[in-house]
């Protein structure tokens, strides 16, 4: 019998002014971007989570901590590929993701073609196992304010 597990992932970063937005290795051009010690690409991190949780290997913070100067600035996409190696130096092997980003703007549907290929080729695996989607907050809250962006992300893994 095979075994496989499944994890988790949530990350949420607040948006400022001029800022780059990077969603999933993707730069999205809009007026405000997240701000975090990495690139702070809320979708890749929650991802990151996801993996890292279903394999019991902590958490992207105990890995990558903001306190650590090798991190600054980093392209998130390195830290989804360490985490891989992580998860397979563990004896597992990523099956698939299931995404979601939460904010009102902008609209992420033209650049979920480009986020799905930067996120397989990070992983190590097929674009097709990569889902992301996007929903609004119907304007409430921290999100609906424009204020903040959140992702959460699922995985499985399955044991080599």
């Amino acid at each position: 019998m095979t075994k496989i597990k499944v994890g988790f992932g949530f990350d949420v970063h607040q948006l400022r002014e001029g800022q780059p937005f990077m969603l999933g290795g993707v730069q999205v051009p809009h007026h405000a971007g997240a701000f975090g010690h990495s690139d702070a690409d809320v979708l890749v991190h929650a991802i990151c989570d996801a993996i890292l949780g279903a394999a019991n290997l902590e958490d992207i913070g105990y890995h990558f901590p903001n306190t650590d100067d090798r991190w600054k600035g980093i392209s998130s996409l390195v830290l989804l590929s360490e985490c891989v190696k992580l998860l397979a130096g563990a004896g597992w092997s990523l099956g698939n993701i299931d995404a979601m980003l939460c904010l009102e703007a902008p609209k992420i549907k033209p650049h979920i073609p480009a986020m799905k290929h930067q996120i397989a080729a990070a992983a190590g695996i097929s674009e097709e196992d990569v889902s992301i989607k996007a929903t609004t907050n119907e304007t409430m809250g921290f999100i609906g304010r424009q204020e903040g962006v959140v992702a959460y992300a699922v995985c499985l893994i399955e044991k080599n």
